[in-house]
């Protein structure tokens, strides 16, 4: 049983770091956001180092071993950086960072658009930013626009939408303001 810790820990860290370092790139390319939240993130990573413990027991030889402490060191450092990342995301939601103004859906309801305002405080702008969803947790920001703080939008059709007098073709990948 604790040969399959070992290897369970082991890969279960790799896809947590695969998927963090995306996450990481889809929010610096405003690319789709396929990977879980951040806290999903968190608790698997937190499972790895459970079971990269009870992995230790497995001593068949020095790659088990090696593998058991590789698997500890990149999970405690994994959790640390998500635990960091999502506290701080929430201290900032708390402290007003990002508030959600409105949801809106295409005529035909196959797209789900929502805004919210951002506030950087004294460290920068203010604006509003628009994040298309998917399915699942999937999101992808479309709109971003900084020294405004409400938002028009008017659907041209089914999948063209004008945001603030700017009209994005959904179907296109369409994007503003970056």
């Amino acid at each position: 049983m604790e040969r399959r810790y070992n290897f369970w820990s082991f890969y279960l860290i790799l896809v947590c770091l695969g998927l963090a370092a995306y996450s990481l790139y889809s929010n610096f390319t405003h690319a789709w956001l396929i990977a879980p939240p951040n806290y999903m993130l968190l608790i698997m990573s937190l499972l790895a180092f459970y079971l990269g413990v009870f992995g230790f027991k497995d001593k068949r030889n020095w790659r088990t071993k090696t593998r058991s402490w590789i698997t500890i060191i990149l999970s405690s450092l994994l959790s640390v950086g998500l635990f960091l990342g999502v506290s701080l995301t929430l201290l900032l939601s708390l402290l007003g960072a990002s508030e959600h103004l409105k949801t809106v859906n295409s005529p035909d309801d196959n797209y789900t658009i929502d805004f919210y305002r951002y506030d950087a405080g004294a460290a920068g702008s203010f604006g509003v930013r628009g994040e298309l969803n998917g399915p699942l947790w999937f999101k992808k920001r479309i709109y971003y626009q900084d020294s405004i703080d409400q938002v028009e939008v008017d659907w041209k059709n089914n999948s063209t939408v004008s945001i603030n007098k700017h009209i994005l073709n959904l179907k296109e990948g369409d994007s503003y303001g970056y």
